[in-house]
Protein backbone atom coordinates (compact mmCIF):
# COMPACT_ATOMS: atom_id res chain seq x y z
CA UNK A 1 0.00 0.00 0.00
CA UNK A 2 2.89 1.97 0.90
CA UNK A 3 5.37 1.74 -2.18
CA UNK A 4 5.62 4.92 -4.20
CA UNK A 5 4.28 6.72 -1.32
CA UNK A 6 4.37 10.93 -1.72
CA UNK A 7 2.66 13.56 -0.17
CA UNK A 8 0.60 14.37 -3.98
CA UNK A 9 -2.88 14.60 -4.00
CA UNK A 10 -4.51 11.39 -5.04
CA UNK A 11 -6.15 11.42 -8.33
CA UNK A 12 -9.78 10.99 -7.69
CA UNK A 13 -10.34 9.00 -10.84
CA UNK A 14 -7.83 6.72 -10.11
CA UNK A 15 -9.13 5.95 -6.53
CA UNK A 16 -12.35 4.59 -7.90
CA UNK A 17 -11.57 0.73 -7.77
CA UNK A 18 -9.52 1.05 -4.52
CA UNK A 19 -12.91 2.62 -3.17
CA UNK A 20 -14.95 -0.19 -4.97
CA UNK A 21 -13.00 -2.76 -3.30
CA UNK A 22 -13.15 -0.63 0.13
CA UNK A 23 -16.68 -0.38 0.38
CA UNK A 24 -17.03 -4.34 -0.63
CA UNK A 25 -15.16 -5.49 2.43
CA UNK A 26 -18.57 -5.32 4.31
CA UNK A 27 -22.42 -5.42 3.89
CA UNK A 28 -23.21 -1.62 5.03
CA UNK A 29 -20.67 -0.33 2.42
CA UNK A 30 -23.15 -0.98 0.16
CA UNK A 31 -24.98 1.62 1.21
CA UNK A 32 -22.47 4.36 0.36
CA UNK A 33 -24.19 6.75 -2.06
CA UNK A 34 -22.08 9.57 -3.09
CA UNK A 35 -24.39 11.19 -4.51
CA UNK A 36 -27.02 11.25 -1.71
CA UNK A 37 -25.03 11.72 0.80
CA UNK A 38 -24.48 15.26 -1.16
CA UNK A 39 -27.63 16.10 -1.44
CA UNK A 40 -28.04 15.34 2.39
CA UNK A 41 -25.16 17.70 3.59
CA UNK A 42 -26.98 20.25 1.96
CA UNK A 43 -30.18 20.05 2.96
CA UNK A 44 -28.45 19.90 6.96
CA UNK A 45 -28.67 23.16 9.13
CA UNK A 46 -25.10 25.06 9.47
CA UNK A 47 -25.50 24.61 13.23
CA UNK A 48 -24.98 21.23 12.75
CA UNK A 49 -21.94 21.62 10.50
CA UNK A 50 -19.25 20.82 12.76
CA UNK A 51 -16.50 23.12 11.12
CA UNK A 52 -19.37 26.21 10.74
CA UNK A 53 -19.26 26.52 14.89
CA UNK A 54 -15.55 25.68 15.37
CA UNK A 55 -15.24 29.01 12.68
CA UNK A 56 -17.88 30.82 14.84
CA UNK A 57 -16.57 29.92 18.32
CA UNK A 58 -13.12 31.36 16.95
CA UNK A 59 -14.54 34.76 16.15
CA UNK A 60 -16.09 34.74 19.15
CA UNK A 61 -13.15 33.82 21.01
CA UNK A 62 -15.18 31.42 22.71
CA UNK A 63 -13.84 27.76 23.92
CA UNK A 64 -16.15 25.15 23.37
CA UNK A 65 -16.49 21.71 24.97
CA UNK A 66 -16.93 18.41 23.64
CA UNK A 67 -16.76 15.14 25.98
CA UNK A 68 -16.26 11.50 24.56
CA UNK A 69 -18.72 8.71 24.53
CA UNK A 70 -20.30 5.93 22.75
CA UNK A 71 -21.68 3.03 23.10
CA UNK A 72 -23.29 -0.01 21.42
CA UNK A 73 -26.79 0.08 20.83
CA UNK A 74 -28.02 2.68 18.32
CA UNK A 75 -31.05 4.13 20.48
CA UNK A 76 -28.84 3.70 23.86
CA UNK A 77 -26.04 5.88 21.97
CA UNK A 78 -28.79 7.97 20.57
CA UNK A 79 -29.90 8.44 24.34
CA UNK A 80 -26.32 8.68 26.01
CA UNK A 81 -25.42 12.39 23.59
CA UNK A 82 -29.35 13.54 24.27
CA UNK A 83 -28.20 13.30 27.50
CA UNK A 84 -24.97 15.13 27.38
CA UNK A 85 -26.71 17.50 25.05
CA UNK A 86 -29.42 18.51 27.94
CA UNK A 87 -27.88 17.80 31.12
CA UNK A 88 -24.50 18.06 30.46
CA UNK A 89 -25.15 21.37 28.05
CA UNK A 90 -22.03 20.56 25.86
CA UNK A 91 -21.12 22.58 22.90
CA UNK A 92 -19.84 19.44 20.64
CA UNK A 93 -21.04 15.49 20.41
CA UNK A 94 -18.43 12.72 20.07
CA UNK A 95 -19.43 9.49 18.46
CA UNK A 96 -16.81 7.19 20.10
CA UNK A 97 -15.77 4.18 17.81
CA UNK A 98 -15.65 0.67 19.92
CA UNK A 99 -12.39 -0.79 19.80
CA UNK A 100 -13.11 -3.98 17.26
CA UNK A 101 -14.19 -1.69 14.46
CA UNK A 102 -10.53 0.33 15.30
CA UNK A 103 -8.65 -2.97 13.90
CA UNK A 104 -11.42 -3.40 11.17
CA UNK A 105 -12.95 -6.47 13.00
CA UNK A 106 -16.54 -6.13 11.83
CA UNK A 107 -17.84 -9.61 12.71
CA UNK A 108 -16.53 -9.44 16.24
CA UNK A 109 -17.92 -6.14 16.84
CA UNK A 110 -21.34 -7.25 14.78
CA UNK A 111 -21.27 -10.72 17.59
CA UNK A 112 -20.49 -7.57 20.78
CA UNK A 113 -23.68 -5.70 19.04
CA UNK A 114 -26.22 -8.30 18.97
CA UNK A 115 -25.50 -9.86 22.52
CA UNK A 116 -25.36 -5.74 24.04
CA UNK A 117 -28.98 -5.72 22.31
CA UNK A 118 -29.73 -9.20 24.13
CA UNK A 119 -28.23 -8.30 27.38
CA UNK A 120 -29.51 -4.97 27.85
CA UNK A 121 -26.16 -3.36 28.27
CA UNK A 122 -23.32 -2.56 26.11
CA UNK A 123 -20.20 -4.96 25.87
CA UNK A 124 -18.13 -2.84 23.33
CA UNK A 125 -16.39 0.40 24.47
CA UNK A 126 -17.57 2.98 21.48
CA UNK A 127 -20.30 3.16 19.14
CA UNK A 128 -19.85 0.01 16.23
CA UNK A 129 -20.50 2.91 12.75
CA UNK A 130 -19.56 0.41 10.23
CA UNK A 131 -21.75 -2.15 11.47
CA UNK A 132 -24.82 0.17 11.93
CA UNK A 133 -24.06 1.32 8.42
CA UNK A 134 -25.31 4.80 6.77
CA UNK A 135 -28.86 4.53 7.69
CA UNK A 136 -27.93 3.84 11.45
CA UNK A 137 -25.67 6.62 12.07
CA UNK A 138 -27.43 8.76 10.34
CA UNK A 139 -30.16 8.77 12.90
CA UNK A 140 -27.40 10.08 15.15
CA UNK A 141 -27.25 13.11 13.25
CA UNK A 142 -30.46 13.66 12.40
CA UNK A 143 -31.53 13.24 16.33
CA UNK A 144 -29.50 15.89 18.17
CA UNK A 145 -29.08 19.60 17.98
CA UNK A 146 -25.22 19.97 18.11
CA UNK A 147 -22.58 18.87 15.46
CA UNK A 148 -21.31 15.12 15.70
CA UNK A 149 -17.79 13.96 15.22
CA UNK A 150 -16.42 10.88 14.86
CA UNK A 151 -13.59 10.26 17.49
CA UNK A 152 -11.43 6.58 17.17
CA UNK A 153 -8.51 5.21 17.05
CA UNK A 154 -8.10 3.34 13.92
CA UNK A 155 -5.03 2.94 11.43
CA UNK A 156 -7.08 2.13 8.75
CA UNK A 157 -10.22 4.30 9.17
CA UNK A 158 -11.61 3.94 5.11
CA UNK A 159 -14.51 2.25 5.44
CA UNK A 160 -15.44 4.13 8.41
CA UNK A 161 -15.35 7.16 6.70
CA UNK A 162 -16.85 6.41 4.14
CA UNK A 163 -20.37 5.07 5.95
CA UNK A 164 -20.37 7.97 8.71
CA UNK A 165 -19.56 10.94 6.30
CA UNK A 166 -22.25 9.40 3.98
CA UNK A 167 -24.28 9.09 7.14
CA UNK A 168 -23.94 13.01 7.58
CA UNK A 169 -21.21 13.38 10.43
CA UNK A 170 -19.19 16.70 10.10
CA UNK A 171 -16.01 16.28 11.49
CA UNK A 172 -13.94 12.99 11.57
CA UNK A 173 -10.71 12.86 13.83
CA UNK A 174 -7.04 11.19 13.60
CA UNK A 175 -4.53 10.95 11.08
CA UNK A 176 -1.49 8.35 9.65
CA UNK A 177 0.61 8.71 12.49
CA UNK A 178 -1.30 9.60 15.24
CA UNK A 179 -3.64 7.00 14.51
CA UNK A 180 -0.88 4.42 14.49
CA UNK A 181 2.35 4.87 16.29
CA UNK A 182 0.29 5.94 19.88
CA UNK A 183 -2.02 2.99 18.95
CA UNK A 184 -0.69 0.21 17.09
CA UNK A 185 2.66 -2.24 17.28
CA UNK A 186 3.09 -3.65 13.67
CA UNK A 187 0.86 -1.45 11.02
CA UNK A 188 3.66 0.17 8.59
CA UNK A 189 3.54 3.80 8.76
CA UNK A 190 3.41 3.87 5.35
CA UNK A 191 0.58 1.84 5.28
CA UNK A 192 -1.33 3.76 7.59
CA UNK A 193 -0.11 7.28 5.96
CA UNK A 194 -1.74 5.80 2.91
CA UNK A 195 -5.01 4.81 4.34
CA UNK A 196 -5.07 8.63 5.66
CA UNK A 197 -4.36 9.72 2.05
CA UNK A 198 -7.78 7.78 1.42
CA UNK A 199 -9.69 9.70 3.96
CA UNK A 200 -8.07 12.77 3.42
CA UNK A 201 -9.02 12.71 0.07
CA UNK A 202 -12.61 12.04 0.37
CA UNK A 203 -12.76 15.04 2.48
CA UNK A 204 -11.58 16.73 -0.14
CA UNK A 205 -14.12 15.74 -2.46
CA UNK A 206 -16.87 16.48 -0.27
CA UNK A 207 -15.13 19.84 -0.10
CA UNK A 208 -15.13 20.15 -4.18
CA UNK A 209 -18.73 19.63 -3.74
CA UNK A 210 -19.25 22.92 -1.47
CA UNK A 211 -19.53 20.67 2.02
CA UNK A 212 -16.87 21.28 5.09
CA UNK A 213 -15.73 18.80 6.51
CA UNK A 214 -13.77 19.44 9.50
CA UNK A 215 -10.48 17.07 10.07
CA UNK A 216 -8.52 16.90 13.55
CA UNK A 217 -5.25 15.29 14.04
CA UNK A 218 -5.23 13.35 17.50
CA UNK A 219 -2.85 16.08 19.39
CA UNK A 220 -2.15 13.67 22.55
CA UNK A 221 -0.30 11.01 20.77
CA UNK A 222 0.79 8.82 23.94
CA UNK A 223 -0.68 11.03 26.65
CA UNK A 224 2.07 10.44 28.79
CA UNK A 225 4.67 13.21 29.07
CA UNK A 226 4.86 13.99 25.44
CA UNK A 227 6.50 17.75 25.20
CA UNK A 228 4.81 20.17 22.93
CA UNK A 229 7.56 20.09 20.33
CA UNK A 230 6.68 16.12 19.45
CA UNK A 231 3.29 16.14 19.30
CA UNK A 232 2.99 19.61 17.59
CA UNK A 233 5.63 17.93 14.58
CA UNK A 234 3.34 15.30 14.50
CA UNK A 235 -0.23 17.89 14.19
CA UNK A 236 1.57 19.93 11.58
CA UNK A 237 2.74 17.17 9.23
CA UNK A 238 -0.41 15.37 9.05
CA UNK A 239 -2.68 18.92 8.57
CA UNK A 240 -0.21 19.36 5.72
CA UNK A 241 -0.74 16.03 4.41
CA UNK A 242 -4.51 16.26 5.36
CA UNK A 243 -4.41 19.76 3.06
CA UNK A 244 -2.37 18.58 0.63
CA UNK A 245 -5.57 16.03 -0.15
CA UNK A 246 -7.67 19.21 -0.54
CA UNK A 247 -9.09 19.38 3.44
CA UNK A 248 -9.66 23.12 4.42
CA UNK A 249 -10.98 22.53 7.80
CA UNK A 250 -8.46 21.35 10.39
CA UNK A 251 -8.57 21.43 14.02
CA UNK A 252 -5.20 20.92 15.37
CA UNK A 253 -4.17 19.23 18.43
CA UNK A 254 -2.27 19.30 22.28
CA UNK A 255 -2.58 17.16 25.22
CA UNK A 256 -2.31 19.21 28.37
CA UNK A 257 1.18 18.60 30.16
CA UNK A 258 0.11 20.28 33.32
CA UNK A 259 2.62 23.74 33.62
CA UNK A 260 0.17 26.37 32.91
CA UNK A 261 2.83 28.37 31.08
CA UNK A 262 3.84 25.28 28.89
CA UNK A 263 0.38 24.65 28.49
CA UNK A 264 -1.03 28.51 27.03
CA UNK A 265 2.87 28.97 24.98
CA UNK A 266 2.14 25.48 23.31
CA UNK A 267 -1.19 26.40 22.66
CA UNK A 268 -0.26 30.14 21.41
CA UNK A 269 2.49 28.31 18.93
CA UNK A 270 0.37 25.26 17.35
CA UNK A 271 -1.51 27.58 14.58
CA UNK A 272 1.20 29.90 14.25
CA UNK A 273 3.44 26.66 13.34
CA UNK A 274 1.12 25.16 11.20
CA UNK A 275 0.52 28.17 9.33
CA UNK A 276 4.15 28.84 8.68
CA UNK A 277 5.02 25.52 7.24
CA UNK A 278 1.28 25.41 5.39
CA UNK A 279 2.87 28.77 3.87
CA UNK A 280 5.70 27.25 2.83
CA UNK A 281 4.22 24.97 0.55
CA UNK A 282 1.94 27.30 -0.92
CA UNK A 283 -1.49 26.25 1.18
CA UNK A 284 -3.21 28.99 2.49
CA UNK A 285 -6.60 28.73 2.08
CA UNK A 286 -7.05 26.36 5.00
CA UNK A 287 -8.99 27.36 8.53
CA UNK A 288 -7.02 26.23 11.28
CA UNK A 289 -8.63 25.68 14.85
CA UNK A 290 -7.49 24.16 17.82
CA UNK A 291 -8.49 21.60 20.81
CA UNK A 292 -6.59 21.12 23.82
CA UNK A 293 -6.80 17.99 25.54
CA UNK A 294 -7.78 17.58 29.67
CA UNK A 295 -4.93 15.40 31.22
CA UNK A 296 -4.63 12.14 29.49
CA UNK A 297 -2.72 9.94 32.11
CA UNK A 298 -3.41 8.68 35.50
CA UNK A 299 -6.35 10.36 37.31
CA UNK A 300 -7.15 10.39 41.13
CA UNK A 301 -9.53 7.59 42.27
CA UNK A 302 -11.36 10.15 44.58
CA UNK A 303 -14.01 12.58 43.15
CA UNK A 304 -12.95 15.53 44.62
CA UNK A 305 -9.37 15.41 43.81
CA UNK A 306 -10.71 14.29 39.71
CA UNK A 307 -12.89 17.18 39.51
CA UNK A 308 -9.70 19.47 40.29
CA UNK A 309 -7.50 17.90 37.62
CA UNK A 310 -9.96 18.90 35.16
CA UNK A 311 -10.81 22.57 36.24
CA UNK A 312 -7.14 22.34 35.62
CA UNK A 313 -7.08 21.16 31.95
CA UNK A 314 -9.81 23.77 31.73
CA UNK A 315 -7.99 26.38 32.83
CA UNK A 316 -5.29 25.82 30.29
CA UNK A 317 -7.86 25.77 27.59
CA UNK A 318 -9.35 28.87 28.61
CA UNK A 319 -6.44 30.87 29.33
CA UNK A 320 -4.68 29.48 25.88
CA UNK A 321 -7.41 30.23 24.12
CA UNK A 322 -8.19 26.70 22.61
CA UNK A 323 -11.51 26.76 20.23
CA UNK A 324 -12.16 23.49 21.91
CA UNK A 325 -11.68 21.33 25.22
CA UNK A 326 -11.97 17.61 24.80
CA UNK A 327 -13.32 17.26 28.78
CA UNK A 328 -12.46 14.29 30.91
CA UNK A 329 -14.71 12.74 33.71
CA UNK A 330 -14.54 11.86 37.20
CA UNK A 331 -14.51 8.19 36.78
CA UNK A 332 -11.49 7.89 34.97
CA UNK A 333 -9.25 5.88 37.51
CA UNK A 334 -12.61 3.47 37.53
CA UNK A 335 -13.36 3.17 34.09
CA UNK A 336 -15.73 3.96 31.19
CA UNK A 337 -17.90 7.19 33.53
CA UNK A 338 -21.46 6.99 33.41
CA UNK A 339 -23.72 9.57 31.38
CA UNK A 340 -24.30 11.72 34.85
CA UNK A 341 -20.55 11.83 35.66
CA UNK A 342 -19.43 12.74 31.84
CA UNK A 343 -22.34 15.25 32.15
CA UNK A 344 -21.19 16.63 34.96
CA UNK A 345 -17.79 17.06 33.83
CA UNK A 346 -18.59 19.22 31.19
CA UNK A 347 -20.61 21.67 33.14
CA UNK A 348 -17.86 21.86 35.35
CA UNK A 349 -15.47 22.53 32.47
CA UNK A 350 -18.21 25.07 31.14
CA UNK A 351 -18.59 27.53 34.07
CA UNK A 352 -14.28 27.11 34.23
CA UNK A 353 -14.64 28.20 30.70
CA UNK A 354 -17.12 30.71 30.96
CA UNK A 355 -15.56 32.85 33.63
CA UNK A 356 -11.91 32.69 32.01
CA UNK A 357 -13.08 34.12 28.66
CA UNK A 358 -12.59 37.13 28.88
CA UNK A 359 -8.81 36.64 30.80
CA UNK A 360 -5.79 35.74 29.30
CA UNK A 361 -2.67 34.80 31.00
CA UNK A 362 -0.19 37.69 31.36
CA UNK A 363 2.80 38.16 29.38
CA UNK A 364 5.79 37.43 30.90
CA UNK A 365 9.35 36.10 30.76
CA UNK A 366 9.00 32.94 31.48
CA UNK A 367 6.14 32.37 29.10
CA UNK A 368 7.93 34.43 26.35
CA UNK A 369 10.81 31.76 26.57
CA UNK A 370 8.79 28.62 26.44
CA UNK A 371 7.07 30.03 23.24
CA UNK A 372 10.70 30.30 21.93
CA UNK A 373 11.83 26.80 23.30
CA UNK A 374 8.72 25.03 21.57
CA UNK A 375 9.06 27.33 18.37
CA UNK A 376 13.21 26.18 18.04
CA UNK A 377 12.42 22.52 18.98
CA UNK A 378 9.52 22.08 16.72
CA UNK A 379 11.16 23.82 13.89
CA UNK A 380 14.27 21.71 14.11
CA UNK A 381 12.10 18.21 13.71
CA UNK A 382 9.90 19.59 11.19
CA UNK A 383 13.10 21.05 8.95
CA UNK A 384 14.91 17.54 9.55
CA UNK A 385 11.82 15.67 8.66
CA UNK A 386 11.18 17.95 5.47
CA UNK A 387 15.15 17.03 4.69
CA UNK A 388 15.16 13.74 4.74
CA UNK A 389 11.73 13.29 2.73
CA UNK A 390 13.60 15.39 0.08
CA UNK A 391 10.98 17.82 -0.20
CA UNK A 392 8.29 15.54 0.29
CA UNK A 393 5.98 15.44 3.90
CA UNK A 394 4.77 11.80 3.73
CA UNK A 395 8.39 10.07 2.64
CA UNK A 396 10.00 12.41 5.32
CA UNK A 397 7.50 11.25 7.94
CA UNK A 398 8.27 7.32 7.26
CA UNK A 399 12.08 8.12 7.33
CA UNK A 400 12.04 10.47 10.45
CA UNK A 401 10.53 8.34 12.51
CA UNK A 402 12.85 5.22 11.23
CA UNK A 403 15.52 7.88 12.60
CA UNK A 404 14.16 8.79 15.61
CA UNK A 405 14.08 12.60 14.45
CA UNK A 406 10.22 12.15 15.26
CA UNK A 407 9.94 9.90 18.59
CA UNK A 408 6.64 9.62 20.64
CA UNK A 409 7.84 8.68 23.79
CA UNK A 410 5.73 5.08 25.54
CA UNK A 411 4.82 4.09 21.77
CA UNK A 412 3.83 0.67 21.37
CA UNK A 413 4.60 0.63 17.60
CA UNK A 414 7.89 -0.97 16.21
CA UNK A 415 7.93 1.74 13.90
CA UNK A 416 8.70 4.44 16.46
CA UNK A 417 12.15 4.09 17.61
CA UNK A 418 12.06 4.77 21.25
CA UNK A 419 14.44 6.68 22.42
CA UNK A 420 13.50 9.59 24.03
CA UNK A 421 12.74 9.91 27.55
CA UNK A 422 10.93 12.57 28.87
CA UNK A 423 10.54 13.97 33.02
CA UNK A 424 9.19 17.09 34.69
CA UNK A 425 11.49 20.00 35.67
CA UNK A 426 11.28 21.92 38.96
CA UNK A 427 8.46 23.64 37.95
CA UNK A 428 6.39 20.48 36.35
CA UNK A 429 7.17 21.33 32.65
CA UNK A 430 7.86 18.42 30.69
CA UNK A 431 11.54 18.61 29.44
CA UNK A 432 13.77 15.71 27.77
CA UNK A 433 16.03 13.20 30.45
CA UNK A 434 17.30 11.66 27.33
CA UNK A 435 16.66 13.35 23.15
CA UNK A 436 17.72 10.12 21.61
CA UNK A 437 18.33 11.34 18.04
CA UNK A 438 16.08 14.47 18.26
CA UNK A 439 17.54 17.06 15.74
CA UNK A 440 18.20 19.92 18.47
CA UNK A 441 21.23 21.97 18.96
CA UNK A 442 23.72 22.62 21.75
CA UNK A 443 21.72 24.85 22.95
CA UNK A 444 18.49 23.46 23.55
CA UNK A 445 20.27 20.21 24.51
CA UNK A 446 22.18 22.15 27.29
CA UNK A 447 18.31 23.86 28.27
CA UNK A 448 16.81 20.46 28.88
CA UNK A 449 19.89 18.88 30.98
CA UNK A 450 20.42 22.20 33.05
CA UNK A 451 16.36 21.89 33.88
CA UNK A 452 16.74 18.84 35.08
CA UNK A 453 20.06 19.26 37.28
CA UNK A 454 18.33 22.41 38.60
CA UNK A 455 15.40 19.46 39.75
CA UNK A 456 17.73 17.05 40.80
CA UNK A 457 19.29 19.79 42.86
CA UNK A 458 15.69 20.44 44.59
CA UNK A 459 15.54 16.87 45.54
CA UNK A 460 18.71 15.78 46.54
CA UNK A 461 19.13 13.18 43.72
CA UNK A 462 20.22 12.96 40.46
CA UNK A 463 18.55 13.59 37.41
CA UNK A 464 17.41 9.35 36.61
CA UNK A 465 14.63 6.91 35.07
CA UNK A 466 12.75 7.13 38.77
CA UNK A 467 12.54 10.59 37.95
CA UNK A 468 9.80 9.38 35.09
CA UNK A 469 8.52 6.82 36.68
CA UNK A 470 7.97 9.03 39.91
CA UNK A 471 6.26 11.49 37.20
CA UNK A 472 3.86 8.96 35.19
CA UNK A 473 2.00 8.51 38.64
CA UNK A 474 2.02 11.84 40.28
CA UNK A 475 -1.03 13.22 39.31
CA UNK A 476 -2.80 9.97 40.02
CA UNK A 477 -1.02 10.35 43.92
CA UNK A 478 -1.91 14.50 44.08
CA UNK A 479 0.86 16.05 42.84
CA UNK A 480 2.07 17.27 39.45
CA UNK A 481 6.10 16.69 40.07
CA UNK A 482 6.77 13.12 41.06
CA UNK A 483 8.87 14.64 44.26
CA UNK A 484 10.37 12.05 46.50
CA UNK A 485 8.22 11.09 49.17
Amino acid sequence: MSEGLTHDKLDWNELKEERAQVLASWPTGREVDLDEALEFHRKLPAELNFAKRLLQAKAEGKTLAQPRAGVADLNSHLQLLLYLQDEGETDLLPTTIDSYTRQNRYEEAEKALLESVREGRSLLNGFPAVNHGVAGCRRIVEGVSRPVQVRHGTPDARLLAEITLAAGFTAFEGGGISYNIPYAKRVPLGDSLRYWQYVDRLVGFYEEQGITINREPFGPLTGTLVAPCISHSVAVIEGILAAKQGVKNITLGYGQCGNLVQDVAALQTLTSLAEEYLRAEGIEDVELTTVFHQWMGGFPKDEAKAYAVIALGSTAAALGKATKVIVKTTHEALGIPTKEANAQAIRTTKQVLNMLQDQALPESPALAEEREIILQETRAILNKTLELGEGDWALGAVRAFAAGVIDVPFAPSTFNLGRTMPARDNEGAVRFLQWGNLPFPKDIQNFHRAKLEERGRAERRPPSFQMVVDDIYAVSHGRLVGRPR
